[in-house]
Formats: C-alpha cells, structure tokens, sequence
C-alpha cells in the first residue's frame, strides 16, 4: 500500500534533517526527540561517518522514536539501512541510486523522495516512481556546497511540472522561509535551523508556525 499523496503532502511541511554535527554533549537520538516534540512533520536520518552497522542501530531507535510521535522517519540515500531500520522510505539525491532501482528494491509501501534542481530531473524521478521531490537549493548552504541556488522563478517552475509534493531545501531559516510563498511548495526542509539551535524544540515550534504561513493559500 503507497502512501497516499495527502498524507506525503502534510508531512513535507517541516522536514528535519539530521546532522550530528551540532550534538555537543547529548545525542542525536535526544535531538531528534526535541524537534518531535516541537512538531516535526517528518524525520530523515543523514549519516556519513557511521559503520552500516552502527547507522542501522541508529536508525532503528530514531524510527521507533519517530513512530511514537505518529511522525514519518526517511533515510538518506542507503536502501539498505532503511530495509533493516524499518523505516518508511529513502531520499536519493541525483548521483545516488534511480529512483525505479530503489522501487524494485523496497517495494510498493515504502516512501521515496528524490532531489530535483530542474523541471527535467523533477518529472523523471515522477515517472520512475518518487512520491515527492526536494527542491534546491534555495540559498547558498554549508551542507551542500556544489548546489547553485535556484531562483523564485525555477522553484515554482519545477513545483508545477510535477503532481507530487515538493519540499524546498537548502539555507531556509525562520527569517527567509516567507520568499518561497506562492512557489508551490508543500514545505521546507530544515536542517541547521533546527539541529544547530540553542532549543531545538522552540526553534522547531517556531518553523512550524511560518511553515504553516508559507503553505497557506
């Protein structure tokens, strides 16, 4: 059973991804809680310097975090890690797995979201399968320093070639996140603006509210 379109819609809204970066003296686990509680729509979990075995015990206690919150929780590029985590799906960037290969490998109840920079890779991740699309970047970012950012123009452009949600990504912070309005995306993904605050749950409280702003016709 696919997810169905309003329910992959309502959680692209605020999208947080994780970063170990900014974890200090806690865990990302009591991190990820926080933005839960703070009202995150949707969790995916991005580890780079993670043992596929670690990164799978990891991901098996931040899905089973998530669940608890009714919160849908994605992986970042590793079919596997998701297949072994139980977790809802896997986001692929464009240099990672197609999204038809990723498909025939999780089957049909598992969510998938592809980065899309243009119209093209948009409606080809469509075709092959996705269930939505990440859009960026918006603005210049540390995460993802090769990624020229898009213009108002190319983000809506890309949002209305498609029929599934896109969530923008990339540099959105509390005070920018109105720009995108009228764009149509579905929400924004955040990734320093909640993992790198001081209170990650009243940051998170806080993005919330504007994206509700942003999605508001």
């Amino acid at each position: 059973m696919r997810f169905d379109k309003q329910t992959v819609k309502e959680a692209m809204l605020l999208y947080a991804v994780t970063d170990r970066a900014w974890v200090g003296d806690g865990t990302l686990y009591d991190q990820v809680e926080q933005c839960l509680k703070g009202g995150a729509t949707l969790v995916q979990i991005r580890e780079k310097g993670l043992s596929h075995a670690e990164f799978v015990a990891e991901a098996k206690d931040i899905v089973a975090l998530c669940h608890r919150y009714g919160v849908l929780c994605v992986i970042n590029d590793d079919v596997q890690a998701c297949l072994e985590s139980g977790a809802d799906g896997v986001h692929v960037g464009q240099d990672d797995m197609e999204a038809g290969d990723v498909r025939a490998l999780l089957g049909e109840d598992k969510l998938i979201g592809v980065s899309a920079h243009c119209v093209e890779e948009a409606l080809l991740a469509e075709k092959r399968g996705a269930d939505y699309i990440g859009v960026g970047a918006v603005h210049s970012t540390g995460t993802k320093t090769d990624a020229a950012p898009l213009t108002y123009e190319q983000i809506q452009e890309i949002c209305g070639s498609v029929s599934i949600p896109a969530t923008a990504i990339g540099g959105i912070k509390l005070d920018n996140m109105l720009e995108l309005k009228g764009t149509g995306v579905a929400g924004v993904a955040i990734v320093s603006g909640i993992f790198a605050a001081p209170d990650i749950q009243a940051a998170t409280e806080a993005l919330l509210v504007q994206a509700k702003r942003l999605v508001q016709e």
